[in-house]
């Protein structure tokens, strides 16, 4: 029996529902695609769902502003994925009148489209014959036959999807994809896998040769940055706010703020010129009270940097300039941090929204 039928009848027995399986058009495929890049399925579902149901095809995705994109994509992370999903979507009703490419070639041209997700939606979607290669993909393919070219080399994409295409030769490609991302995701396990009950331990090599926890290589260390970001939370006698959005090309672009003053190490004090200039933006008296509202900063890690984060009140009788209501804060898509500071503080702070100070 190949590779490819012993595969099939595993991922019979074990293949997982999802609503994207059940109706696999191009748009639910992409959509689910998008959504599962650096995410858990058991995750990832209620966001596909909300998305869903909120935008039940392209067209109504495309006609969407980003900020309520972006709003129903609020803790999910990479909030890149999300902008580009909505870019994306317009391009599609725009240049292809809402109908989704067939051509390998034209769907990966699309903005946050690149390889795996292409190949994802040919195969799957239109039977094409397209290996593709994620995380699951390459350990299983490292740990069974041996390969242990390094992951993160250049060149080790297109080995790994030679492989695969090969082995998927006279299996529907849609299937055969599917089935080994989920004996990934399910059998052959980053961490204690389950090699003992494993369908090919009679033939893996990283099991034969007890290389399981070897395999696959990655030689690069991804390089951390560490950045230390204070949030100034104003809230004037009125119990109004301020927030700002992120424009610039960094983490959580076009999501919003409260006022933020970044600093380049933990032992500076949020006072000085930093704290002035923040005042003169926002029509603040020199009357005023600060506080910090945790002794322990939040740490925040995401793929490429770790972020200390502290929350400081600053009280004051009235904010002169771009202030909103605390409630309609609800309205605008923030990173998750702040999101989380938001539901704690209205937890157990609420009554400093009224307190003279």
């Amino acid at each position: 029996m190949s590779f490819n039928e012993k595969l099939l009848l595993w991922f019979q027995d074990y293949r997982r529902t999802f609503p994207w399986r059940e109706n696999n058009q191009p748009y639910n495929v992409w959509l689910s695609e998008i959504i599962l890049q650096q995410t858990r399925a058991a995750q990832g579902l209620p966001y596909y769902q909300k998305f869903i149901t909120t935008f039940p095809d392209v067209h109504s995705l495309a006609k969407a502003e980003e900020e309520q994109v972006l709003r129903l994509w609020q803790g999910l992370g990479y909030y890149s994925r999300a902008r580009n999903l909505h870019a994306t979507a317009r391009e599609i009703v725009s240049k292809y009148k809402g109908q989704f490419p067939e051509n390998f070639d034209e769907i990966k041209k699309l903005r946050g489209i690149g390889d795996y997700t292409a190949s994802a939606i040919a195969s799957i979607c239109y039977g094409q014959q397209q290996a593709v290669v994620d995380g699951n993909v390459y350990r299983v393919l490292s740990r069974i036959f041996g390969m242990d070219t390094p992951i993160d080399a250049t060149g080790a994409h297109k080995i790994f999807k030679s492989k695969s295409t090969e082995l998927m030769s006279g299996a529907p490609s849609g299937d055969y994809n599917q089935a080994l991302m989920e004996f990934g995701a399910l059998q052959c396990t980053p961490k204690q896998p389950d090699c003992k009950n494993c369908i090919f331990n009679k033939n893996c090599v990283a099991y034969q040769q007890n290389l399981v926890n070897s395999l696959p290589v990655k030689t690069k260390k991804i390089k951390v940055k560490k950045r230390f970001l204070n949030y100034i939370i104003l809230i004037d006698g009125d119990g109004k706010t301020v927030l700002e959005k992120r424009t610039q090309n960094d983490i959580w672009k076009n999501l919003y703020q409260f006022p933020l003053i970044e600093q380049s190490n933990h032992l500076q004090k949020i006072n000085g010129n930093s704290l002035d200039s923040l005042l003169i933006r926002y029509g603040i008296e020199r009357d005023y009270f600060l506080e910090k509202w945790n002794n322990q900063p939040i740490i925040h890690k995401l793929t490429h940097q770790h972020l200390e984060i502290n929350f400081w009140i600053l009280k004051t009788q009235k904010i002169g300039l771009l202030s909103l209501n605390w409630a309609s804060i609800d309205q605008y898509p923030m990173p998750k941090a702040l999101q989380n500071f938001k539901e704690n503080f209205l937890l157990t702070d609420c009554d400093s929204l009224h307190l003279k100070y």
